[in-house]
């Protein structure tokens, strides 16, 4: 098997993919937390996906993407065999796993793809876990069995009620918190929106959040400035001084002002990329 190369691919739901690459280096290095930044080709854009889990032994990095851009458009058109051109990591800093009796991993959408290394780590190192994870809809419901296997306590929440409890995952965590579960630590990773109230939630209770920030990123080693957030009143990059952060001194107003300044150039990409595949899929 060659470096980069895509040993399995499994489709989890309609827009969510995920990819086991052959990468030993990194795996061998590799921690809950981190990221990768790929390039599907030598002239595409680089792009950071947090490690989703890794295989020491079989050298295997898991990634899991929403197909919502051109690039993961493109990731996602590619099969079994081929190979990433660039497949770089493991960067930013861990998790910090150690010396938590009980913690809550808060997870929304595909954000908890993210959130299940954490959750299956803080399990590995002794700590009770309580999982809270929330979709919009039965249908985009990704990793339940895998939550399951690694918390104490399991809440699945929808927008629409379709599959577990209907709500949002704020509700279920202010639930928990009021009916006296003591946390030492809630972590959220989802939505920047989603991840803002429940540091509003958390707040009131004078309990410690941490929230695993993705901003626009291209070289991840904090020599280009995209990744900069407002943290504590300071600047903050988020590829080497995070991805975790404070959640509480996360200045998530500016983050998703600065997060939706491409939406335009996104959509326009997107459509010229699906444009490509339809043309070629016509052409066979």
């Amino acid at each position: 098997m060659q470096n980069n190369e895509i040993a399995v691919k499994t489709m989890l739901n309609d827009t969510v993919c995920r990819m086991d690459i052959y990468a030993p280096h990194i795996a061998a290095k590799a921690l809950p937390g981190q990221f990768i930044i790929l390039r599907t080709d030598a002239e595409g854009e680089r792009i950071p996906l947090t490690v989703a889990d890794y295989d020491r032994e079989k050298g295997l990095i898991a990634i899991i993407f929403q197909i919502v851009g051109a690039t993961t458009m493109k990731l996602a058109h590619m099969e079994q065999g081929e190979c990433l051109s660039d497949f770089v990591g493991p960067l930013g800093k861990p998790t910090h796993t150690e010396g938590f009796k009980k913690v809550a991993v808060v997870g929304g959408g595909v954000g908890c793809a993210i959130a299940f290394p954490v959750a299956k780590a803080m399990h590995e190192a002794g700590a009770e876990v309580h999982s809270i994870v929330g979709f919009r809809t039965k249908d985009l419901v990704i990793l339940e069995k895998e939550f399951r296997e690694v918390s104490d306590k399991y809440v699945l929440m929808s927008d629409d009620g379709t599959v577990g409890e209907k709500g949002l995952v704020t509700d279920a965590l202010k639930k928990l918190i009021e009916g006296g579960e003591n946390y030492d630590e809630v972590i959220a990773i989802g939505p920047l929106i989603m991840m803002k109230f429940v540091c509003k939630t958390t707040k009131a209770f004078n309990v410690k959040t941490v929230v695993s920030m993705n901003p626009i990123m291209i070289d991840g080693t904090g020599m280009c400035g995209c990744c900069r957030l407002t943290v504590g009143g300071k600047m903050k990059f988020a590829c080497v001084d995070g991805p975790e952060f404070d959640g509480h001194e996360v200045d998530f107003d500016e983050a998703m002002a600065r997060g939706g300044m491409y939406k335009e150039f996104e959509g326009h990409a997107r459509e010229a990329t699906c444009n490509l595949f339809k043309q070629a899929e016509g052409g066979k």
